[in-house]
């Protein structure tokens, strides 16, 4: 889609942006991070800009193949008839879509009826409930998403028929950084807008490819004999008043400490040496509430698969100075500028849903930074080069804070009680998307496979 410029702030300008058009498409994302939407009259739309408008609940209650869960859940159900919600428009996310005439588009968030409150599951919703907590103590998230994904020649039917097995690359084999294989990595940019641009970037990607006779998959973990896709994800925060990264030391600070590596606190290691309080902070928390927001990182069954040793995958609570073989990679000083630092999660593929995968992130980091936390494990560095330890019991240390291995385990943990997803989003948010998750889980269990079939099939 068309680059945002200066976003309208008021009817009127809306109106004037519209002078020329008949309809406008609307669009809302629901929790699998797909797009639901309608293409409506322009004088419907610009009536329902200060109000809303209604929007059926059934979003909520369905999966993304549109199959209602198989546990009725609060929102939407047939006790309440599934009944609309409230959709009110961003006007601040005006873009056009070249690729079908040029039509305006607009994202939507969605409300409760009643309490005209933000609904506790809308993705937009959720993040920015979190940002508030951001503005409150004067800072900005910064954040960068990364998208692998591999291209196929085929259609919407050429797959169909083949039941979706064997589907023909543009390219064969494992070749980084060449044709069939791409990685997108996005303009840096406040949160909100990259959970919007990295959410329309996925389905821009899929809807030019058809038109090309391609088809993008994003999927975590497309062929079993390779890498699979992933989502990473770049954070910073910025002070609202200086527009400084707060998470980076005082160039004096990092100099000094450069200089006199010595001078580290038995409670440091080098990897921190370039890292702010606040940023300290920041990665403790997200080390501390990893395992529980596992299912907004890894969200489907497929994810899982990408999640396994000697694939360039994370498979522990683990992180490090520039190393890319860690659950989260710190950037900092020697090897990039101050103003640059950041933290990189390498935990989820490219199948996440955005505005999710940034909120439970962002709402892990704010519970490090308010409670003050300190790192709690050390950096892989100091693990795999510390002195007087065999390699099994290096090995063991790691193993210790091992991910989950599958959607089912890591849904558990998050709906346990207590659990850190709980305190950062909410029980109605875990419990609304943890039975979403289980229900993904309870389909997965009844599917009978092609490896199965192959392997069983004749022989037993």
């Amino acid at each position: 889609m068309s680059n945002k410029t200066k976003s309208p702030q008021t009817k009127e300008e809306v109106e004037k942006l519209l002078e020329n058009d008949q309809r406008i498409k609307v669009a809302g994302v629901d929790v699998d991070g797909i797009l639901r939407g309608k293409i409506i009259l322009k004088s419907k739309f610009l009536s329902i800009l200060e109000n809303g408008f209604g929007f059926c609940s059934v979003i909520f209650g369905w999966d993304m193949h549109d199959k209602t869960y198989s546990e009725e859940l609060e929102i939407s159900n047939l006790e309440n008839g599934y009944a609309d919600l409230i959709a009110k428009v961003d006007i601040s996310t005006y873009r056009r879509i070249p690729w079908e005439n040029n039509i305006p588009f607009f994202l939507l968030s969605f409300y409760d009826p009643t309490t005209k409150e933000s609904l506790h599951v809308c993705p937009r919703g959720l993040l920015k409930n979190i940002l508030t907590k951001y503005d409150a103590l004067g800072l900005k998230p910064m954040c960068g998403a990364e998208f692998e994904f591999f291209n196929f020649k085929e259609t919407p039917e050429t797959l169909a028929a083949k039941q979706y097995h064997l589907p023909e690359p543009l390219t064969q084999g494992m070749f980084g950084y060449c044709p069939g294989v791409y990685e997108a990595a996005l303009s840096y940019s406040q949160a909100m807008d990259m959970a919007d641009s990295a959410t329309l970037f996925k389905l821009a990607t899929k809807q030019i490819g058809i038109l090309r006779g391609v088809m993008p998959c994003f999927m975590a973990k497309p062929h079993p004999d390779l890498p699979g896709c992933s989502g990473h994800m770049h954070f910073s925060l910025k002070s609202m008043n200086t527009e400084e990264n707060v998470f980076a030391k005082k160039y004096s600070e990092v100099d000094e400490l450069v200089e006199n590596g010595s001078n580290l606190s038995n409670e440091e290691w080098k990897d921190t040496k370039a890292m702010s309080d606040i940023m300290k902070q920041f990665l403790a928390g997200i080390l501390v509430g990893l395992p529980s927001i596992m299912p907004l990182l890894a969200p489907n069954i497929n994810s899982y698969k990408r999640l396994v040793e000697n694939y360039w995958a994370p498979v522990s609570v683990s992180w490090g100075l520039e190393n890319r073989t860690a659950a989260i990679r710190v950037i900092s000083p020697p090897t990039s500028p101050a103003s640059a630092t950041r933290i990189e999660l390498r935990v989820p593929g490219a199948d996440i849903n955005p505005y999710f995968a940034i909120a439970a992130t962002l709402a892990c980091g704010l519970y490090g930074i308010e409670n003050k936390l300190s790192v709690p494990i050390p950096p892989l560095s100091y693990i795999n080069n510390k002195v007087g330890i065999s390699q099994e019991e290096k090995t063991n240390l790691l193993a210790q804070n091992q991910l989950s291995k599958s959607l089912k385990e890591a849904t558990l943990v998050m709906m346990a009680k207590d659990s850190i997803a709980r305190k950062v989003l909410g029980d109605k948010f875990v419990d609304h998307f943890g039975k979403s998750r289980l229900h993904e889980w309870k389909l997965w269990e009844t599917c009978i496979t092609n490896w199965e079939t192959k392997r069983y099939f004749e022989t037993v």
